[in-house]
C-alpha cells in the first residue's frame, strides 16, 4: 500500500473513531452508517483525484461537490434535480429540515430521538469534519493541524453527552489521531530511502536500522513513545487532580472521592423550563404510584435555587456525601407539626436524562441504586460520575406536612444564621421591589399572613397573566419588568415573590421540578415536560420550609394559604380553582396504547393537549432560496465555463460533417485548428504568420515531440497545405487520430500545472473574446450603416417636402 493510501485510510479511521463520542447523544445508532459511508465515498473521490492528479483546492472541490450530492441524495432526493442536485426546492429542504433539527436538540433530552433534522445534523456535521481532516492531512500533507477538528468533533460529543462514558471515546479519538500521525511519520521517512528490515549485525551500514535489530527506525520508534506517552499523559492528569473536576457539569459530576467529599457547583437548572413549558406536543418523562390520599400537593422537587446575585438564582456550592438510610429530620420541622408517611414508586423514562433525581418535599428515605450523592441542605440526589435519572427506578419516602394556619402565624422568628443566608439580597435589587412588597403586604401582622398577601397578589389580585412566550430573564431587571407589565410564567412568579419576600426579611428560596401530572389508568400519575415548574419555598421555625404557589392557573395553592370560603366558589370567577389542577382523573390517557418508538419521538399527546403545532418559521422566502441557489450554481459553473466551452469546440471541430469536398475541407481546417489552439493551451502561442509546414516544425520543436505524435503534426500539416494550394486537394484520412496523438504528446511533455491550466483556464479561451468583439464590431457598423441610410432618407424626404 502507497504512502498516500495509508494516510487516506487512517484519515478517514480518525474520522470515524472520533465521531463515536456523538453515537450517545441520541437513542439510535444507525446515523452512523450512513455517516461512516458518506465519509468513506468522500475519502475515496479524495483519492481518486489526487491519483488522477488534480490540484489541491481542486480535489477539495471536488470531494465538497460529491459530499453535497449525497447529502442531497440522502436528505432531500424527492425534492432535488435528478436526486442529487440541489435545486431551490432542496435548500429549502435543508432549511426545513435544520430549523426542526435545532429545535429538537433544544426539547428533548440526552440521548434524545433520531429525528430527521437531528440526523442531518449529526451526518453533515461527521461529513465536513471528515473532509478537513482529509484535506489537511492526506491533500496538504499535514496530519498536525487536523487534529482540531478531530478535537472538536469530540468535544462537542463528549460535552453534550454530559461525560457519559467520556474516557472511552476520548481513548478511541487519541488513538485514532495518534494512528494518523504514526502514518504520516512513515510516510515521511519512506521518502529518505527505502526502510530495509533485518540488516545483519556485521553490516557497517545500517541503512537507518539499529545495528542487528530489524526493528523500525529510530525517530519512528520515538514517535511511538511520544505519543504513547502523550496519551498517558492526557488520561493521568484529570484523575490525580480532583481541582480540574467540572462539578455537576463534568464528566466525573459531583461527589468525586469517599465520605463527605466533592461539592455541587452553582448551575442554573431553569434554562430550559421554558423550553419544556413550551413544547408542541407534551412528552412523559416520569411515572409514579403513591399512598398519597391528595396528589394535588406531590410537587416532585429537583434543586432548591438558593442564591440570589442579582442576576440570576442559582444554586450554592455545597458539599455532598452519600446517601443516608434514613435521611435527618427536616430542618426546622417540630414534633407537633402533623405529619402523614407516604410512599412513592417512580420511574423516569429512558430519554428524560439529567443529574438531579426528582423526589417529594421532604424526603425521608430513598432507595435507589447506582451513583447517587445526597445534598443536606437542600435534601436532593445529584447523579455521581455521569449517573442521569434515564430509566432510574426508586422509591421514596416522604412526609406530607399538613401545618395549620395558626402554627404558620405563630411561628418565632428563624435562626440567626438562617436569616442571614437566607434573605441576602444584591444591592443592584431596585427599590421598587421592596417597596412593591410592603405594599402588597401593607396591614400584615406576621410573616404568614405577610408570605400569603404576596401569594394571593401574584396569583389574583394583581393582575397578574401566565404567558410562557414571555422573555425570561432570571435577573433584577427581568423582576422589574415583570411588575411592570405583569405577564410572565412560574419563573418570574418564583423568582418575584422569593425576592420580595426576603426584602420583608423572611427566609427564602425556589424550587424547581414538577407539578403533581396527570392521572392515568391503574392508579398511575404522568409527568410532562410541560408540569415543569418552578415554586417559593418560605421557612418558618418549627415548620421548616413551607411551599407557596403564586403561580396563576398553575398548580395548587396549599390548604394552609386558602381563604376559609372556598377557592372554587363561582360567584369568585378571577380566583384560580385551587383542586382542579393537579387532582386526578379517571379517564384513560391515549399515551399509554402508544408505541414505545412513538413515546420516545414525543409524539403521545394527552386529550387535554393541544394538538401539535408546526412551526411558525416557514423557513427562507422563496425568492431568496432561489437568488442563494442561483449564486451557488454561479460560483460553481463560471470557473468551470472556459472548460466547457473548449470541450464544445473540441467535439464540433472533431465531429463528422458532410461528405462534400467542401466538407472535407472543412474538417481538415478545423483539425488543424485543433492542434494549433491544444498547443497553445499548454503554451505555445500560435503564429499566423507562419506557413502550416513551419507552424508544424515549431510545434514539434517547442512540444519536444518525437516519434508517433511529431508524425501526427507534420501529417496534419501536409493536409492543410492540400487544402490551401492544391488545385484538386486529395482526402486525408485518420486526421482525428491524428490531433489525439498530437494533444497526448503535448500533455506528455508537460508540468502538471501546465494541464491544469491548460484543462481549466484554456488560453484560446481568448477566441471567446475576440468573437465577441468582431461581432460587436460588426453589428455597430452595420448599425451605423442603417443608421446613415435612415437619416440620409430622412434628409431627402425633408428637402422634397420643402421644394
Amino acid at each position: 500500500m502507497s504512502g498516500q493510501a495509508r494516510m487516506t485510510w487512517c484519515a478517514l479511521a480518525a474520522t470515524l473513531m472520533a465521531s463515536g463520542a456523538m453515537v450517545p447523544l441520541v437513542t439510535e445508532a444507525d446515523w452512523f452508517l450512513q455517516a461512516a459511508l458518506l465519509v468513506a465515498v468522500q475519502a475515496a473521490v479524495g483519492a481518486l483525484a489526487r491519483r488522477v492528479p488534480l490540484a489541491r483546492t481542486l480535489t477539495v472541490a471536488v470531494q465538497l461537490v460529491v459530499s453535497t450530492g449525497l447529502l442531497t441524495l440522502l436528505f432531500a432526493g424527492s425534492h432535488a434535480v435528478l436526486g442529487v442536485l440541489p435545486g431551490p426546492d432542496a435548500v429549502g429542504e435543508f432549511g426545513r429540515l435544520l430549523t426542526s433539527g435545532a429545535a429538537d436538540v433544544n426539547r428533548y433530552a440526552i440521548p434524545a430521538p433520531a429525528s430527521e433534522g437531528i440526523r442531518l445534523m449529526l451526518v453533515g456535521g461527521v461529513l465536513v469534519i471528515g473532509l478537513a481532516v482529509d484535506a489537511l492531512a492526506v491533500t496538504f500533507r499535514s496530519a498536525a493541524p487536523a487534529g482540531l477538528p478531530l478535537l472538536a468533533l469530540y468535544s462537542v460529543g463528549a460535552g453534550l453527552s454530559g461525560g457519559d462514558a467520556s474516557w472511552m471515546w476520548f481513548l478511541l479519538a487519541a488513538s485514532g489521531y495518534l494512528l494518523l500521525l504514526l502514518a504520516e511519520g512513515r510516510d515521511r521517512i519512506s521518502q529518505w530511502g527505502r526502510v530495509f528490515s533485518g540488516a545483519g549485525p556485521r553490516q557497517q551500514s545500517t541503512g537507518g536500522l539499529e545495528p542487528g535489530s530489524g526493528s523500525p527506525l529510530a525517530p519512528l520508534r520515538t514517535g511511538r513513545r511520544i505519543g504513547i506517552l502523550t496519551l498517558g499523559i492526557a488520561l493521568a492528569v484529570p484523575a490525580v487532580l480532583p481541582a480540574l473536576d467540572g462539578g455537576l457539569i463534568g464528566g466525573g459530576g459531583p461527589g468525586r472521592g469517599s465520605g463527605g467529599g466533592g461539592t455541587i457547583s452553582a448551575v442554573n437548572p431553569v434554562v430550559s423550563l421554558q423550553d419544556s413549558l413550551n413544547q408542541p406536543v407534551d412528552r412523559e418523562v416520569l411515572r409514579y404510584r403513591t399512598t398519597a390520599q391528595q396528589t394535588q400537593d406531590m410537587y416532585l422537587r429537583l434543586v432548591a435555587l438558593d442564591q440570589f446575585d442579582g442576576t440570576a438564582w442559582k444554586s450554592s456550592e455545597r458539599k455532598v456525601r452519600d446517601v443516608p438510610d434514613p435521611f435527618p429530620r427536616p430542618a426546622g420541622l417540630g414534633q407537633d407539626v402533623p405529619t402523614t408517611e407516604v410512599s412513592t414508586n417512580i420511574r423516569a423514562a429512558d430519554s428524560y436524562a439529567q443529574i438531579w433525581l426528582p423526589l417529594p418535599f421532604p424526603a425521608t428515605q430513598v432507595n435507589v441504586g447506582k451513583r447517587w450523592r445526597f445534598e443536606p441542605e437542600g435534601r436532593t440526589l445529584v447523579g455521581d460520575q455521569g449517573q442521569t435519572t434515564s430509566g432510574v427506578e426508586y422509591n421514596v419516602r416522604s412526609l406530607a406536612v399538613q401545618p395549620t394556619k395558626e402554627q404558620l402565624a405563630a411561628a418565632p422568628p428563624p435562626p440567626a444564621d438562617v436569616r442571614r443566608e437566607y434573605t441576602r439580597v444584591p444591592e443592584s435589587l431596585p427599590p421598587v421591589v421592596e417597596r412593591t412588597a410592603r405594599q402588597v403586604t401593607r396591614g400584615a401582622t406576621n410573616d404568614y399572613e405577610r408570605a400569603r398577601a404576596l401569594q394571593n397578589w401574584f396569583a389574583s389580585e394583581g393582575g397578574f397573566s401566565y404567558d410562557t412566550q414571555v422573555q425570561s430573564g432570571t435577573g433584577t431587571t427581568a423582576i422589574v419588568r415583570f411588575l411592570e407589565r405583569k405577564e410572565g410564567f412560574c419563573i418570574h412568579f418564583a423568582f418575584s415573590m422569593a425576592a420580595m419576600a426576603r426584602t420583608l426579611k423572611i427566609p427564602a428560596r425556589v424550587a424547581v421540578g414538577f407539578t403533581p401530572g396527570t392521572a392515568k389508568a391503574g392508579d398511575t400519575m404522568s409527568v410532562g415536560l410541560r408540569d415543569a415548574h418552578a415554586w417559593p419555598e418560605l421557612y418558618f421555625e418549627g415548620l421548616g420550609w413551607t411551599r407557596f404557589e403564586p403561580t396563576p392557573t398553575r398548580g395548587t395553592a396549599p390548604e394552609y394559604t386558602r381563604e376559609d370560603v372556598p377557592a372554587a366558589d363561582p360567584s369568585d370567577p378571577s380566583r384560580p380553582s385551587p383542586g382542579t389542577a393537579g387532582e386526578p382523573s379517571s379517564a384513560p390517557d391515549p399515551a399509554d396504547t402508544c408505541p414505545a418508538a412513538e413515546r420516545r419521538m414525543g409524539e403521545c399527546g394527552r386529550d387535554d393537549q393541544a394538538a401539535p403545532v408546526g412551526p411558525t418559521d416557514t423557513g427562507l422566502p422563496t425568492g431568496t432560496v432561489a437568488g442563494i441557489a442561483l449564486g451557488v450554481a454561479a460560483a460553481v459553473l463560471l470557473p468551470l465555463l472556459p472548460l466547457l466551452w473548449r470541450t464544445r469546440v473540441r467535439a464540433r471541430r472533431l465531429g463528422s460533417g458532410g461528405r462534400s469536398p467542401r466538407d472535407a475541407a472543412a474538417r481538415t481546417l478545423a483539425a488543424w485548428r485543433e492542434i494549433t489552439d491544444s498547443a497553445w493551451d499548454l503554451g505555445i502561442a500560435p503564429d499566423e504568420s507562419q506557413t502550416p509546414r513551419r507552424t508544424a516544425a515549431r510545434i514539434v520543436r517547442l512540444g519536444a515531440l518525437d516519434g508517433r505524435p511529431a508524425e501526427a503534426v507534420h501529417r496534419a500539416a501536409g493536409a492543410v497545405e492540400q487544402v490551401l494550394y492544391a488545385p484538386q486537394p486529395r482526402p486525408t484520412s485518420g486526421l482525428v487520430d491524428d490531433v489525439h496523438r498530437v494533444r497526448a504528446g503535448l500533455r506528455a511533455g508537460a508540468g502538471r500545472r501546465a494541464r491544469l491550466r491548460a484543462t481549466f483556464l484554456p488560453r484560446s479561451a481568448a477566441r471567446v473574446a475576440w468573437a465577441v468583439s468582431a461581432r460587436l464590431s460588426a453589428s455597430s457598423a452595420a448599425w451605423s450603416r442603417r443608421w446613415n441610410k435612415w437619416t440620409a432618407a430622412l434628409l431627402r424626404r425633408t428637402a422634397r417636402q420643402r421644394g
